[in-house]
């Protein structure tokens, strides 16, 4: 049943776009490990780690544009998100690291034993175990969205509103998770991870392995994002974000549409950061800056709000795009640059990449298709005969 469910929301452009993640999952971790180093066509373990990296980003941005393309709430705060799910993990791999670290504790982290804490905190017991920061990954945010999401949409709090208090969420956990006494790291965050399941993390098969979880995490993103839009469910989504008052006024509670929505979009996010962390080797308060959450957003403009595929495609071409221009005497200017491509695609593409390309594409589409039908009519002589004059 669920099978037939995928198969049938998907079309032509979402299973070329499964096809060419799935691609990329297997072809560029096979480049890395078969091919000697120096081939041309050999993919190096720093740019394998690099598009882990925009891989990741690609499944946050889905996760926004799932709310914000086809519910109307506009998030300014799953940068949070994304970060809770990037501490679970972690937490578990610094357990992981046990008396290699610097002071030799087999159950303190390194910078517990600094700060002379006497024991673990109780909210660390369990991230020895990996199933057990699994589920917080996917819990951790899940739960702070559903009590977020209860108590705004409850009150009815929408548009500009919601976003603003969605940035001062995310600026609380920024001040909140910055404080050594919360035994999160600090400022300085978690690092120096060693190991995952057992395997080194620094290796260049365990590097591979990550790329090709990252883009399977991508596929399944994709298609429960994709089997909600193209359901009764997206529909009724599409209508809370065109008309709420209408859509509420027919009988639909919006607020639990929205906080089912908006939990399931945590979700996503937090297992994005949970991918994120081990291939960039480090988290900390840094990743719950507001404007983390606004720079994915503008991924999403980029590629199309409300499309899924331009979601994903804005985060990847942006992120490469901020690699090439912060490497080189431009770094100084990104933010600028960043500023004036959302104001361009704003003003000149309002649809985005993907949005602007279906809106015209789609008329030449159906035009075509008339033609064909009209000629294959003729050649069948059943097309109606021209009045004589």
């Amino acid at each position: 049943m669920m099978a037939h469910v995928l198969t049938r929301s998907l079309d032509r452009s979402a299973t070329v776009f499964l096809l060419v993640v799935a691609a990329a999952g297997v072809l560029i971790p096979l480049s890395n490990l078969l091919l000697p180093a120096g081939s041309m066509f050999q993919v190096p373990t720093y740019l394998v780690a690099l598009f882990g990296k925009y891989v990741c980003y690609a499944i946050l941005a889905l996760s926004i544009d799932l709310i914000w393309g086809y519910c109307g709430i506009l998030s300014l705060g799953h940068g949070a998100f994304f970060a809770l799910g990037g501490y679970a993990m972690g937490m578990y791999l610094m357990r992981q690291i046990g008396s290699r670290g610097v002071y030799g504790n087999p159950i303190l982290p390194d910078f517990m034993v600094f700060l002379n804490y006497p024991k673990l905190p109780w909210y660390w017991y369990g991230f020895d175990m990996f199933w057990f920061a699994a589920i917080i990954v996917i819990v951790a945010p899940g739960l702070l969205a559903f009590c977020f999401g209860w108590l705004a949409f409850r009150s009815r709090v929408t548009g500009v509103y919601l976003s603003i208090i969605t940035q001062a969420m995310t600026y609380a956990l920024l001040l909140a998770f910055f404080r050594n006494d919360f035994g999160f790291g600090g400022n300085n965050g978690l690092t120096d991870f060693k190991d995952i399941l057992g395997f080194n993390i620094q290796a260049g098969g365990t590097r591979a392995a990550l790329f090709a979880l990252s883009c399977l995490g991508l596929i399944v993103g994709f298609l429960i994002c994709r089997a909600i839009v193209t359901s009764k469910l997206g529909k009724v989504l599409i209508a809370v974000r065109d008309a709420e008052s209408r859509t509420r006024f027919l009988g639909y509670r919006v607020e639990s549409y929205k906080l089912f929505v908006f939990t399931l979009s945590a979700c996503m996010a937090g297992v994005a950061g949970a991918l994120y962390v081990p291939q960039v080797g480090i988290i900390n308060p840094g990743e719950f800056a507001p404007g983390n959450s606004i720079e994915a957003v503008i991924w999403v403009a980029v590629g199309g709000r409300g499309t899924l595929i331009g979601a994903a495609l804005g985060a990847i071409v942006v992120n490469y795009a901020k690699t090439v221009f912060t490497s080189g005497p431009l770094a100084p200017y990104w933010l600028f640059m960043l500023g004036a491509m959302f104001i361009l695609v704003t003003l000149l593409l309002p649809k985005g990449i993907i949005g602007t390309f279906n809106a015209w594409w789609e008329p030449r589409k159906t035009k075509r298709l008339s033609e064909l039908a009209e000629s294959a009519a003729r050649e069948d002589g059943v097309s109606e005969p021209k009045m004589a004059e």
